[in-house]
C-alpha cells in the first residue's frame, strides 16, 4: 500500500473555507494517519492517506489480469490435457495479477524458487499480463 501525504493550513482568521477544503479531502481517501501542529496565526494538518480513486484502480486492474491469466490457463489446460493448476495455481495467479510483471525477469522475482516449474510458461504469462494492460489503456 502506497500512502501519500498531503498537508493543510487553517488560518486563524479564516478558518471555515480551509476547514470546508480538509473535510471534503478527507472524503475522497482512506485516511491512515493525521498530526497536527500550531504555528502562529494557523493549524497545520499533515494527512497520511491512499487515494481511494486509486486503490479501486488497481483493484480492477488487478481482476482484469487475474480474468485474462484465468483464461488464458483454461485454454492452455484444456489444448494440453493438463490440470489448471498444472498449468498455474491460484495461487501463483493472483501473486502474478497483483504485481502484474511485464517482463521475464519480474516474473522470475514473483515466481521465485517456482520460476524451473514455469520457465517454459513465462512468455506467455508475460504476454497475457502486458496485452492485458494495453487493453486496459486504451
Amino acid at each position: 500500500m502506497t500512502l501519500e501525504i498531503k498537508t493543510f493550513s487553517i488560518p486563524d482568521d479564516q478558518p471555515d473555507g480551509a476547514q470546508a477544503d480538509l473535510a471534503a479531502f478527507l472524503r475522497t481517501v482512506e485516511v491512515s494517519r493525521i498530526d497536527t501542529a500550531y504555528a502562529p496565526g494557523a493549524w497545520r494538518v499533515l494527512v497520511l492517506y491512499q487515494d481511494l480513486r486509486r486503490k479501486e484502480e488497481s483493484q480492477q486492474i488487478e481482476a482484469s489480469i487475474a480474468a485474462a491469466l484465468g483464461l488464458w490457463r483454461d485454454r492452455t489446460a484444456t489444448t494440453e490435457d493438463l490440470s489448471r493448476d498444472a498449468v498455474l495455481p491460484d495461487d501463483l495467479l493472483q501473486e502474478i495479477a497483483r504485481f502484474a510483471p511485464t517482463t521475464g525477469h519480474e516474473l522470475s522475482i514473483i515466481l521465485g524458487t517456482r520460476s524451473s516449474d514455469f520457465d517454459a510458461r513465462a512468455p506467455e504469462i508475460v504476454q497475457v499480463v502486458r496485452t492485458t494492460l494495453e487493453e486496459l489503456i486504451d
